[in-house]
């Protein structure tokens, strides 16, 4: 029997630039899942996702692989690639003048061991114009051990609004 149990709940109502949840990854699980809901940006822009490593320091590294299929309701399909950047980029996309914020769930395996890469599977529903649909997959090919992840904005705006929880995955 598996079972989801709450490690974090990290919550903001006020604009900030970046948002960091740390110590949420251990030796207690291999599979995490992290949750955001009603995410509301300042401008219409995509979050963008670091990982924090054991030291405390935000993995800049371009060392970042990923691939996202997007659907923007009110338009067509799209997708996106990145090879050897410093980021996973296009994890929520959003803006504030809609009804609701954005949501996103990223499942990512074996954070906390050193021996192996960081992997990820994310999908998400921002709200802009009709909305706008995600779903993709990273890696972060460095085997450090990470513990905690930094969120963002590409275009530097600030995140109004988000409540971000971190599940574990236990196998009991």
């Amino acid at each position: 029997m598996s079972n989801l149990r709450l490690i974090n709940e990290t919550s903001t109502t006020t604009g900030v630039a970046s948002l960091s949840v740390t110590d949420v990854f251990s030796s207690d699980y291999d599979i995490y899942q992290v949750t955001f809901t009603d995410t509301e940006l300042a401008a219409i822009d995509w979050v963008e996702l670091r990982f924090i490593n054991s030291s405390g320091s935000v993995v800049t590294a371009s060392k970042y692989d990923g691939a996202v299929s997007e659907l923007d309701a009110g338009s067509s399909y799209g997708e996106g690639r990145e090879t050897n950047d410093t980021n996973f980029s296009r994890l929520i996309r959003s803006q504030t003048t809609e009804a609701k914020g954005g949501v996103a769930s990223i499942w990512i395996f074996n954070p906390y061991s050193s021996s192996s890469f960081t992997f990820g599977l994310a999908q998400s529903f921002g709200t802009i114009t009709n909305g706008f649909g995600t779903k993709g997959q990273f890696a972060l090919k460095q085997t450090s051990s990470i513990t905690g992840f930094k969120i963002y904005l590409n275009g530097g705006s600030n995140i109004n609004k988000s409540t971000i929880r971190t599940y574990g995955l236990r196998v009991d």
